[in-house]
C-alpha cells in the first residue's frame, strides 16, 4: 500500500514535458548503481511517476515529500508476513499450512525456521532489493536537497540528518542479515561503465566503520525530541545515539569479532571481508557508545515505564503485570526509544489474542495461533530471580508434574485449577508474557481484578483449545504481552484493537547493551550490576548479586565475565522476548547453531486430561548449519554483478 504523502505526490506528476524527462531517465537508469543491474524495478531514480529529480527538489513541499519517501522503506517489523524475526526462529511457532496465519507470505518465515532457505528465491531476500533502493533515494536526497530554494536552513540540516540516519539504518540492516555488503555511498555519475557499476562487497569492518561514521554526521542537526505528536517516529538525538550503540555492540559480538568460521569468504581479488583477529577494543568503544546514547535518553525525559492505575485501585500483582505489558503495547510509553509508525501492530495481536469471554467464544476475528514454544517458557527466571534449573528452592526436575493452585497464586492460576508445575512460582514477567492452560488472563474487559477475571481453558474440548488448522495454539501457549490489555472482543466478530506502533528500541534494551559491553570490556562491576538490576527492578526481582547469593546453586555466577555473560544474555531474552531480539541476539552471540537445532517442543494439545496434557511433545526438529548465520545472497543478484560473491555454504 502506498502511503497516502506518496500518493498526492504521485499525482501531480502528469504533464506532457514531464514524460519526456522520463524517457531519458529510462536511458540514466541504464547505466546507474545500486548493487545489480539496474533492470529491477527498486532501482527507478525516484519514486514511480516523478517526472525529473530537478522537480523533486523544486520546493520545499515536494522535497518533503521525498523525504518522507525515504523513511518509508523502514521494515514493517510489527508485521508477521515481513518481519522474518517472528516465526523464523524458535521463540513463536505456527500451524504448518501456508495459509493458517492468513497469508502464505508468513510461511516462508517459519521455513527459515525450519531450515529451508534457499539461494533461487530466498525467503526474506527482497530486503535486499528494498534496502538498497531504500539507500538510492536517501543518495538522491542528500545529493539534490541543497536545491530546495524556499526551506530554511536549520530545517534542512535537521532533513539531512534524518536521511543520513535513515541511510546508516538500511546499511546495517543489511549487514546484520548478509554480513560483508557494497558499501552505496553515493549514487554513481550517468556516465559510469559496466566495470564501475560491477562492485564487489566491502569488508564488514568497513561497513560498521561507515555506518557510525554517518550516524555521527547525523546528530548535529536533529532535535533531542519530538514535541508534535504527529510527528512521533521522526528522528532524534536518542534514537541516532541508540542505534549507533547498537550497531557497535553488533560489531564487537562474536559473529563479527574475531569469527574465524568465515576466514573462507574473500572477494575476486583476494580482500579478505572479515577480520578474524578478535579485537578487545570494539567492546569498549560499543560501551563508551551506549553510555552516551543513555545519557541522551535521559537528557531527552526517557525513563523506564511504570504503570499507574487510572481508573480503578489494582492490586500490586496485577499492577505489576501491566506495568511489563504496558511495557511493549502502551503508544508511546516513556521508555520507547523509537517505535515503527511504518508498522501499527494490529493483525499480529488477532494472532496473539484468544477468544476468552464465554458470550463471544465463537468471535473468528482472532485466530490464537501464534505460540510460543515450550523453551521459552522455560527461558523465564524462578520467582527468586534466577534461572529454574539454578534455583535451589525450585523443584526443576518435578517441573512437567501437575500441582492445583491454591488462592496464594489465584492472580496468575485460577484457584483449583490443575497445572503443570513449570507454570507455579515463577518472575511476574512469565504471568504478564505468557498465556496457558489455567493462566489469568487480565483484561479485555474485566477490569475489577477484585471479582474473576477472563482465564485460559485450554486442552481438547475445552474454551481455548486448539479448534481446527486456523484457530489456537499448536504448543499450549499465548505471546500474552503482545496483546494491549484493553482489546475487547465482541459479538458478530467485532474486535476492537488498540494499536500501537511497533518498538524497534526500548530503553531496557539499551541498558542491557551497555551491561554486555561493559562487562565484556572491563569484566563484572558495580556498573554493570546497576543497569542489569534497573531492569530487574522494574520488573519486580530483587538484584542480581542478591537473587544469585541466596537462591543459585552457583552463587559466585555474577562475579566472573563468564558467568555475568550468560547473566545478561538470559536477561534480554527475557525483557525482550516477543520483540524480535532473540533472532538476531542468537546469531551475533555465536549461539544460534546450538540453540536453533534443538526440536521445538510444546504440550500435548490432542489431550482432554492434564495427566496427558502435560507431556513435553516435539512439533518440529529444525535445522540450523553455520551457513544460516547470513542470508544467502539471491543467484539473480549474483549473476547480475558478477564481481558480488555468494555467502559460505551457499
Amino acid at each position: 500500500m502506498i502511503p497516502q504523502f506518496l500518493k498526492i505526490f504521485l499525482n501531480e506528476i502528469k504533464s506532457d514535458s514531464m514524460k519526456k524527462h522520463i524517457i531519458n531517465l529510462t536511458i540514466i537508469l541504464s547505466l546507474c548503481f545500486v548493487v545489480s543491474s539496474c533492470t529491477k524495478d527498486y532501482l527507478d531514480v525516484i519514486p514511480d511517476n516523478v517526472a525529473t529529480i530537478d522537480n523533486a527538489f523544486a520546493a520545499r513541499a515536494q522535497a518533503e515529500k521525498f523525504l518522507f519517501t525515504c523513511y518509508s522503506y523502514l521494515p514493517r517489523d510489527g508485521d508477521i508476513n515481513l518481519n522474518p524475526a517472528i516465526v523464523g526462529g524458535d521463540e513463536l511457532w505456527t500451524p504448518n499450512d501456508t495459509w493458517a496465519v492468513g497469508d502464505q507470505r508468513a510461511r516462508r518465515y517459519l521455513d527459515v525456521a525450519r531450515g529451508l532457505q534457499n539461494v533461487v528465491e530466498p525467503y526474506g531476500g527482497f530486503y535486499w532489493s528494498d534496502s538498497y533502493r531504500a539507500i538510492r533515494d536517501c543518495n538522491i536526497f542528500l545529493e539534490n536537497v541543497d536545491k530546495v530554494p524556499d526551506v530554511e536552513e536549520t530545517e534542512k540540516r535537521r532533513w539531512i540528518s534524518e536521511v543520513k540516519f535513515l541511510k546508516a539504518f538500511y546499511h546495517f540492516y543489511l549487514i546484520r542479515m548478509y554480513g560483508p555488503i557494497p558499501l552505496i555511498k553515493e549514487n554513481l555519475p550517468i556516465d559510469s561503465d559496466v566495470n564501475q557499476v560491477q562492485v564487489p562487497r566491502d569488508p564488514v569492518d568497513s561497513g560498521f566503520s561507515y555506518i557510525a561514521e554517518l550516524i555521527d554526521e547525523s546528530i548535529e542537526g536533529l532535535p533531542d525530541e519530538i514535541s508534535d505528536a504527529a510527528m512521533l517516529g521522526r528522528i532524534t538525538q536518542p534514537i541516532a545515539l541508540s542505534l549507533k550503540a547498537k550497531v557497535l555492540v553488533t560489531a564487537a559480538s562474536p559473529l563479527f569479532n574475531g569469527n574465524t568460521d568465515q576466514a573462507g569468504i574473500v572477494n575476486l581479488d583476494g580482500t579478505p571481508l572479515f577480520n578474524t583477529e578478535f579485537s578487545a577494543e570494539k567492546w569498549k568503544i560499543a560501551a563508551d557508545a551506549c553510555k552516551a546514547a543513555i545519557e541522551a535518553c535521559h537528557g531527552a525525559g526517557l525513563e523506564l515505564y511504570t504503570y499507574t492505575p487510572t481508573f480503578q485501585d489494582l492490586t500490586d500483582t496485577i499492577t505489576q503485570e501491566l506495568t511489563i505489558r504496558n511495557s511493549l503495547t502502551e503508544r508511546w510509553n516513556s521508555e520507547i526509544i523509537w517505535a515503527n509508525t511504518e508498522s501499527n501492530v494490529d493483525r499480529l495481536q488477532a494472532l496473539a489474542q484468544i477468544s476468552l469471554d464465554p458470550e463471544n467464544l465463537g468471535n473468528f476475528s482472532v485466530r490464537g495461533n501464534l505460540s510460543p514454544t515450550l523453551r521459552i517458557a522455560e527461558m523465564f527466571y524462578s520467582e527468586n530471580g534466577v534461572p529454574i534449573e539454578e534455583d535451589n528452592t525450585w523443584s526443576y526436575n518435578n517441573r512437567y508434574s501437575l500441582e492445583t493452585a491454591g488462592e496464594d497464586m489465584s492472580l496468575y492460576i485460577v484457584e483449583n485449577y490443575t497445572s503443570a508445575y513449570l507454570h507455579f512460582y515463577r518472575e511476574p514477567r512469565f504471568y504478564a508474557s505468557l498465556g496457558f492452560d489455567g493462566g489469568v488472563w487480565y483484561g479485555q474487559g474485566r477490569f475489577d481484578d477484585t471479582k474473576p477475571l477472563f482465564h485460559v481453558e485450554g486442552k481438547r474440548g475445552q474454551s481455548q483449545g486448539k479448534t481446527g488448522q486456523l484457530y489456537g495454539s499448536v504448543t499450549g501457549y499465548w505471546p500474552k504481552k503482545m496483546v494491549n490489555y484493553e482489546n475487547v472482543l465482541g459479538s458478530n466478530n467485532r474486535y476492537s484493537i488498540d494499536y500501537y506502533p511497533f518498538p524497534i528500541m526500548r530503553l531496557p534494551g539499551l541498558y542491557l547493551l551497555y551491561a554486555e559491553a561493559l562487562n565484556e570490556s572491563e569484566g563484572p562491576g558495580q556498573e554493570v550490576y546497576e543497569y542489569v538490576n534497573l531492569v530487574r527492578e522494574r520488573a519486580g526481582l530483587e538484584s542480581v548479586e542478591s537473587s544469585w547469593e541466596n537462591y543459585s546453586r552457583n552463587p559466585s555466577k555474577y562475579t566472573s565475565k563468564e558467568g555475568m555473560r550468560e547473566i545478561i544474555h538470559q536477561e534480554r531474552q527475557i525483557e525482550l522476548v516477543f520483540e524480535g531480539q532473540r533472532f538476531w541476539d542468537l546469531r551475533r552471540w555465536k549461539k544460534a547453531a546450538v540453540q536453533l537445532n534443538r526440536p521445538i517442543k510444546g504440550w500435548d494439545i490432542s489431550q482432554t486430561q492434564a495427566k496427558d496434557y502435560y507431556v513435553p511433545t516435539i512439533i518440529f526438529s529444525p535445522s540450523f548449519s553455520a551457513k544460516d548465520y547470513f542470508w544467502p545472497i539471491d543467484e539473480d543478484e549474483l549473476n547480475r554483478n558478477t564481481n558480488l560473491i555468494q555467502n559460505l555454504g551457499w
